[in-house]
């Protein structure tokens, strides 16, 4: 949804997903949309040492990033007995610990006048009533590390920001009205005023406000 809002805007993008199809598939994808360009770079950031790999990556292509989105997010339901060590270290890791990590090692890219962007939730916001205890916590942790990160980058002109959506249409949202018995569309119902997810462009349009500046 970001990386749509940046191509279509002219912004030359690059995207990373474990899968290597997926990553390759939507690049594609996005490319045919145009004008701007995405490149691909699969990568595990589930894992230090994966995005240690990726910052080495976008190094070789790139001397300097303008923007950073963090946007690696994974979800466990299923209520408070349902989550094991195992289960709750995978959330944290990859939405946790995986942004903190990449914006480390990105940091010699992310010169003078950078945007790094957030990706919380407003589940980091108020509880939620969904058995989704790892994935909320995780987006509290982001909403936090986001002000702290952004007091350390200040004096680099290194803004730091984050964008906390609600029910919008992904993979893993709806894995989560399904386990939870409800329909996508009754969520929307039940918690969203306008009585619809948010869409494609509620999440572009925030990311292309966060990541430009009156300097171009």
């Amino acid at each position: 949804m970001m990386a749509e809002g940046f191509v279509r805007n002219g912004a030359k993008v690059y995207i990373s997903a474990r899968s290597d199809s997926v990553c390759n598939e939507t690049a594609a994808e996005l490319n045919a949309m145009g004008p701007g360009k995405c490149i691909p770079i699969p990568e595990d950031v589930s894992t230090v040492e994966g995005c240690q790999r990726l910052a080495k990556a976008l190094g070789e292509h790139e001397s300097k990033l303008h923007v950073l989105i963090n946007n690696s997010g994974v979800a466990w339901g299923g209520g408070f007995d349902a989550h094991s060590a195992k289960a709750w270290s995978k959330v944290m890791n990859l939405n946790v610990t995986s942004p903190f990590f990449l914006t480390k090692f990105l940091l010699p890219l992310l010169q003078t006048h950078a945007r790094v962007i957030m990706v919380g939730s407003i589940a980091g916001l108020q509880p939620q009533d969904l058995g989704t205890l790892a994935y909320d916590t995780s987006k509290a942790a982001i909403h936090h590390l986001t002000r702290v990160l952004a007091v350390q980058l200040a004096p680099r002109q290194i803004t730091v920001n984050c964008i906390a959506p609600g029910l919008v249409p992904t993979k893993m949202s709806q894995q989560i009205a399904t386990a939870t018995g409800k329909g996508f569309q009754q969520m929307a119902d039940l918690a969203i005023p306008l009585g619809r997810p948010g869409s494609p462009s509620d999440m572009a349009g925030p990311a292309l406000f966060l990541g430009t500046s009156s300097k171009g």
